[in-house]
């Protein structure tokens, strides 16, 4: 029997500062090993920030936050991923953490990152595929390079950002090198839309407009992930804190609709799918206890999860075995790396 204990940290990173989220990243990972976790797991780009100010105020009132978001975005080879991979090597664990990474080539082109850590070596370096929405704003498109599964001690680990777990060729790519726990990472909150009242019917008062619903969204794509590639599945996402809620509304001509839709949209869950069993680590009182999943509060959930079981569900719909029909479908992945320039061009 092998089992892979996970610590997923339900946490708000220190908004727009790398310096201090990546001592809260290092402080997790230590808490972790206490705990004799084996693979550690943060939300989308926790260092240092979302940029979800881009879905409530226009880009052209949006300069200084895109600037600070800019430059406390890291490098994947900085300081602060180097920490990171030295509390990996020390604790001997592993470590997916989301990043907003700078590109060398240019000082305004960040990507929507994840880096796959295991005992100190980066063994996936991923940009995500295409960001969504309102993302475009911040973040470029990523390649294909970090579309690969690692074949550790712990497992052979997974990781897609946010809307790529929407990808059913990414996702397939993932089942075809015999993933067996997938990691989605997201964001605290994702609006769609400002609120704004309307009518309620057959009444007096007013009601929200309808956002989109993200957490059932998300369960929705991990549950669907879980059952085709008959792998284990945790859902990460981050804390949307009073400090982020402040510096995105403050300034703005919008300020009260941004701090309202902040304020009301559904926060990003946490959970890990077919689990043999899940506990939350209370900070206040040092207990562990059951949970099915976190919401709104920063905790750590851990889970033991028995690899073994990714076994007995390939009887029945081996998606990538017995049950494909390689000569019906094939599926090309192109894993180059994005270089926006080469180090010879000349001008």
């Amino acid at each position: 029997m092998a089992i892979t204990r996970v610590e997923v940290c339900h946490a708000a990173p220190h908004f727009l500062s790398a310096h201090k989220t990546t001592k809260k990243a290092i402080s997790l990972i230590h808490r972790a090993s206490k705990n004799k976790a084996n693979l550690i797991v943060s939300p989308e780009t926790f260092i240092s920030a979302f940029p979800i100010r881009s879905a409530l105020r226009p880009p052209t009132h949006d300069h200084t936050l895109l600037h600070r978001m800019v430059d406390q975005s890291i490098y994947a080879n900085g300081e602060e991923v180097q920490a990171i991979r030295e509390a990996a090597r020390e604790t001997k664990t592993i470590v997916s953490i989301g990043i907003s990474e700078k590109a060398h080539a240019s000082v305004g082109c960040p990507y929507n990152s994840n880096l796959i850590i295991d005992a100190g070596e980066v063994l996936v370096h991923h940009r995500r595929l295409v960001p969504t929405f309102f993302e475009k704003l911040t973040w470029s498109h990523g390649d294909g390079h970090g579309l690969r599964i690692p074949d550790t001690k712990h497992g052979r680990i997974g990781a897609l950002i946010c809307g790529e777990n929407t990808n059913p060729l990414a996702r397939y790519s993932f089942m075809a090198q015999r993933e067996q726990i997938h990691i989605s990472s997201w964001p605290a909150v994702w609006p769609t839309r400002l609120a704004s009242r309307s009518p309620e019917k057959g009444g007096e008062g007013s009601q929200y407009s309808a956002n989109y619903d993200d957490v059932l969204a998300n369960r929705i794509r991990a549950a669907t992930h879980c059952f085709e590639a008959k792998s284990f599945g945790v859902t990460c996402s981050a804390v949307l804190d009073r400090e982020a809620i402040d510096m995105i509304a403050d300034g703005s001509s919008l300020e009260d609709s941004i701090r309202d839709a902040l304020e009301r949209t559904s926060r990003g869950i946490l959970r890990v799918r077919l689990r043999i069993s899940s506990t939350v680590d209370d900070s206040e009182t040092g207990a562990h206890r059951p949970v099915e999943f976190l919401q709104n509060k920063e905790r750590v959930l851990y889970a033991d999860l028995d690899l073994d079981r990714c076994i007995e569900g390939k009887q029945y719909h081996d998606v990538v075995g017995g049950y494909q029909r390689l000569d019906v479908f094939q599926l090309q992945v192109n894993r180059d790396k994005i270089q926006l320039f080469s180090s010879s061009l000349r001008i």
